[in-house]
Formats: C-alpha cells, structure tokens, sequence
C-alpha cells in the first residue's frame, strides 16, 4: 500500500499540502447546457472576495450536494454559483443558509470517511433552462468495473495553473473496488466509496474539483473526495462518496 496524506481536491485552505506537478490532464471544456445541475461552490476568508473553490450538484430548489470537507473547519463566507459555465461570473448566485454535514464524517490527513453534505441555500433557485436538478441513484443501484462514466468541475488543468474559469468534463471508468482499496486502505475505500480512473497517465480530477459528480447516464452515482499523491495518475483513482449508500440520508435532508 502506498503510504502518504490524504489529497483532498480543494484550493484555497490545503494549498501547503498540494503537489506542484499535481494537475487534471485529458479533460476538455464543456457547456452548463451540458450539465444544468453543476454548482460552483464560492468561497471567502473576508466575506468580500468570493471565489470559486468546490463543486457540487443542484438535487432541488434549495439545496446542493457537495464534500463535507468543503467547508467543515474552515473560517469563512460561502455562496454558490449556478447557471454558468464560468466558475467565478455569470449564471445566479445565492447565498448559504447552512452546511449539513453526514453525522459520520471523519477525516484526520490520514483518514476520511463519510465525506459528504448538502449546502442548503438562503433562496430557492429558478429552475430552468441552463439550472436543473439532477437525478441520484437509488440504494440499490450497482455499477460494473470498466463502465465509462462522467465526471466535471473547475479544477486545475495544468501543472503550477490555477482553478479552470471554464467548466470541464473528462470520460473515466469505474475501479474495481480490491484495487482501489490495495492503493489506498480498506478505511477510506470501503463499501460507501466508489473509485474512478483511467488506464493510461494524464486522466482525472484534482484540485479544486472536490464535491463536484460522479455521472452515469445522467445520474449522479458520486462525489469527488481524494485523491493520492499525485493527480492524474494511475496508481492512484479518484475516490467518490458513494451516492447509493446515502440516499436516505441526502432525502431526509435535502
């Protein structure tokens, strides 16, 4: 098993901890049509320079579903975006009422499990048109190893680059689970993740791009949490909350 931290996708409060050759690679820009339910999630430190930093997933009106990590611990102003394909202008933005955090949600640089909320807005969005809710899937959906899916986000695009001003899409495929768990452990790999990666080097996600979706056929199946050491490599997947073993869960508080 490879031994190093935990890597989580986010920017602005895990920058000492990022790999300089870390980087998303074989992505390409994509369109909000594409994608309605895509949420920038805006972050702060002083409540006036609000910038884009995570992903997330319009699932109603009023709420988005994101990584824990997101936003737990850190000191700051939150807001999301939606209706753009830009990252940090256009669409609507709307203000955070309050974060939910799942109740088993742990992470100590070496472990994480559970890494998954909702961001539960302040006013409802308009649906329609370029914003719209997406489709998750049921408890008892079950995905094959090798099945293409989708994943987004405005994560970085090139080594020493920052955060992608436009939206990008890359085509990756599900890890089969004992492999995924063999590069990382059987705590953060478990029965409630679900891993995606390529077979070649210079295919995933990386920084910036935590909580964005997993998708598969237009339903969204995960949400980005890690990564290893380096992005875009193949010893390493993109690990994914599961959203099957969640769904009761993101229901009863959606």
């Amino acid at each position: 098993m490879w031994k190093f931290h935990i890597l989580l996708a986010v920017c602005l409060f895990t920058a000492e901890a990022i790999p300089k050759h870390g980087r998303i690679i074989g992505g390409s820009n994509a369109h909000i049509s594409q994608y309605p339910f895509a949420a920038a999630l805006l972050i702060s430190r002083n409540n006036e320079a609000f910038r884009q930093d995570c992903g997330g997933t319009i699932i109603n009106n009023r709420s988005v579903l994101s990584a824990a990590h997101c936003w737990v611990g850190h000191n700051a102003g939150f807001r999301v975006r939606v209706g753009s394909t830009y990252g940090n202008s256009g669409g609507a933005v709307h203000n955070v009422q309050h974060h939910i955090t799942h109740p088993d949600y742990f992470f100590d640089w070496h472990n994480i499990r559970s890494d998954i909320g909702i961001v539960r807005l302040a006013s409802a969005i308009a649906l329609g048109g370029n914003v719209r809710a997406a489709p998750i899937s049921g408890a008892n959906f079950h995905i094959a190893d090798n099945t293409n899916v989708m994943a987004i986000g405005w994560g970085v695009t090139a080594p020493g680059a920052g955060l992608s001003e436009i939206l990008q899409h890359i085509q990756l495929r599900i890890i089969n689970h004992g492999t995924c768990q063999r590069a990382f452990n059987a705590h953060n790999v478990n029965a409630r993740t679900v891993c995606a990666g390529w077979h070649t080097n210079g295919h995933g996600k990386c920084i910036g791009d935590s909580g964005g979706p997993l998708i598969h056929n237009g339903v969204i199946i995960g949400v980005f949490s890690f990564l290893g050491s380096v992005c875009g490599d193949v010893r390493w997947p993109n690990v994914y909350a599961r959203v099957s073993s969640y769904v009761s869960w993101i229901q009863n508080n959606a």
